[in-house]
């Protein structure tokens, strides 16, 4: 620049520099910069840039303590404490996303630095604006630090934290670090805190906030007062909806505030922001319905989910599977039409056990899961939660999470009417048709699926009714006395049983179904349970065999014993034997037999006459 040669004219004004032929007419300065053209108008409307709309999670995020919902035994507690002067240094704050962690611990750093006209200590009623809550909303307050743990891990950055704490606040009472998502640090970074934690200077206070307490030492909470947030119940949560709608001027059906409230599962700030976008669903001064509110959603109507849960619980393949195709139509996401037949399945139970009123449910929505519940067995809504949980992770990990539900839907069409093993067991024994396996078809057939499952085929196959030229099974024996018992056991050719019951039992009573016996010196520890297994095997009905210290009778060898012995003593005492003893002295008798007696035949003589001629 300092080698170009200026003309002399350089200093002439602007008014004359512009009419010179050899500069550009299109611009008016040495960067090029094209002239306004002065018939140029200014727009009408310029939206200002500094008016940036502000969302409704953060627009009504709460500011005072009476604010938080849900949260009012937490209040309670730190009420108590700050009343009574026995504040913590340091406050754990765990719970699920979205239920006041971070604004809680903004609300403590207010309270612990509150000051007013009136009020100079620390204090928990923050309808009044004290001198530093301004600063500590806006995040500006010097003495208030709010850092991301997850931004933050190493030890080098807790250090450098940690050399603050030893200063004085510059205005506050307390200099308060607020430290969200805690878990996320290091472990040479928890380390570094453990000491200052344990030991901290009066003018420090530290505010933890996590998501994942078993991820944060145990170390680090033992050393701080620990404060689990609830998550927020469904109607709270919807009368907060209807609350910042009607400030916000928008209506909703009450079936979308429903719907938003489920869906945030306990996080206000999931509701608030999922209403932030239901409020632009409809033109501005209309009502938003429900039906929009599901569409943005991707939900599935919960009168239609219910409809497709009778049907299948009723075992109609076909219906089911005609019910979940209308509302894939409509673009229901199978995920979640499985979480909610998993919801039904729940909801059915818990009527069948308390009643609709248990319930939180439209009346007739509740009405009609009872219904449904009370038409089925606990074991058979049992059985039929197992297998939508199965079905749902299946839905969640197949590439084609319509196919899933769809084969989820034929599975529990066949299985929702079972009966249970101990049902078809008895059902087979007795004899009776076994209910259940196949799924009927919309005239009520039993063709809907295409085939029947092989447990109820084979109890078809066992059942007299489904085979009526089958040869009747031979009845099962009952023994009716203990005797018969033993015979039992003989006829089944069980030798070491029946050795050890007419070795070791004495009975005391008995009646078919159950034997009480005194055990003879050496009995087996395990006599009773063979006895138990085998009878049940051999009757097919359960027996109850039991042991008493006394009071027993004989058991079969001691009878067998006495018996012999008394056959005995009458044969030593008849006076044949005895005279054969006296005349054969040293002689004894060594073993009884019954000898057979031989049966007398007594031929008939006929006699012959001969007639004289």
């Amino acid at each position: 620049m300092a080698d170009l040669d200026l003309p002399p004219d350089t200093d002439t004004p602007d008014t004359e520099a512009h009419e010179r032929p050899e500069r550009d007419a299109n611009t008016v300065d040495m960067f090029g910069a094209p002239a306004v053209a002065p018939t140029a108008a200014p727009p009408l409307h310029q939206p200002d840039p500094d008016a940036a709309y502000t969302v409704i999670a953060r627009k009504y995020r709460p500011r005072t303590f009476e604010d938080l919902f849900g949260q009012e035994a937490m209040v309670r507690t730190l009420r108590n404490a700050f009343s009574s002067g026995r504040i913590a240094h340091a406050f754990m704050l765990t719970g699920v996303r979205g239920v006041g962690k971070t604004t809680t611990a903004r609300l403590l750093a207010r309270a612990l630095n509150y000051k007013s006209d009136t009020i100079d200590q620390p204090h928990l009623d923050l309808s009044v604006e004290g001198v530093h809550c301004r600063a500590i909303i806006d995040g500006r307050h010097m003495d208030v630090l709010e850092l991301d743990a997850a931004s933050r891990t190493k030890v080098e950055d807790m250090r450098e934290l940690l050399d603050g704490v030893r200063y004085a606040p510059s205005e506050a009472r307390y200099k308060v670090y607020i430290i969200d998502e805690v878990h996320m640090l290091s472990t040479a970074s928890f380390n570094a805190l453990l000491k200052t934690l344990e030991e901290p200077p009066p003018h420090a206070k530290f505010i933890f906030a996590t998501t994942e307490i078993r991820k944060v030492p145990v170390t680090i909470l033992s050393r701080c007062q620990r404060f689990d947030l609830r998550r927020v119940e469904p109607e709270v949560i919807q009368a907060n909806l209807e609350m910042i709608a009607a400030a916000e001027g928008a209506r909703i059906e009450p079936e979308g505030y429903i719907m938003i409230a489920r869906a945030a599962e306990g996080s206000v700030r999931d509701a608030q922001s999922l209403l932030d976008q239901a409020i632009v669903q409809a033109d501005e001064g209309k009502t938003v319905t429900a039906a929009q509110v599901r569409d943005m959603m991707g939900l599935a109507d919960r009168g239609q989910t219910i409809e497709l849960f009778a049907v299948a619980m009723a075992g109609n393949a076909a219906e089911a599977l005609k019910a979940f195709a209308a509302l894939y139509g409509f673009g229901a996401d199978p995920v979640v039409v499985m979480l909610d037949l998993l919801d039904h399945a729940h909801a059915a139970s818990v009527a069948k056990a308390l009643g609709p009123d248990a319930l939180k449910l439209p009346s007739d929505q509740a009405a009609r899961l009872t219904q449904i519940g009370s038409s089925a067995s606990a074991g058979t809504l049992n059985r039929v939660w197992q297998m939508l949980l199965k079905a749902h992770d299946e839905a969640r990990r197949a590439p084609d999470p319509k196919a899933a539900v769809e084969m989820a839907l034929i599975r529990l069409c066949y299985a929702a009417d079972l009966p249970s093993p101990e049902e078809a067991l008895k059902a087979i024994r007795d004899g009776a048709p076994v209910a259940g396996g196949e799924p009927r078809s919309p005239s009520g057939g039993g063709q809907g699926g295409g085939g029947g499952s092989a447990m109820s085929a084979a109890a078809r196959q066992l059942a007299p009714q489904a085979a009526p030229h089958a040869v009747a099974a031979p009845a099962l024996p009952s023994p009716q006395s203990f005797d018969e018992v033993v015979a039992l056991i003989d006829a089944k050719r069980d030798i070491t049983l029946k050795l050890d019951v007419e070795r070791y039992v004495r009975p005391i009573s008995f009646r078919p179904g159950a034997i009480t016996y005194e055990a003879a010196p050496g009995a087996p520890s395990n006599l009773s349970g063979r006895l138990v297994s085998r009878l049940k095997e051999w009757t097919g009905q359960p027996w109850l065999v039991a042991t008493e210290g006394a009071g027993g009778g004989e058991t079969a060898w001691e009878k067998e014993k006495r018996e012999a012995a008394d056959v005995r003593r009458q044969v030593e005492q008849d006076p044949f034997v005895r005279s054969v003893m006296e005349a054969f002295p040293g002689a004894e008798i060594v073993s009884l037999r019954q000898v057979p007696v031989p049966e007398v035949v007594v031929e008939e003589t006929v006699s012959i006459e001969d007639d004289d001629d």
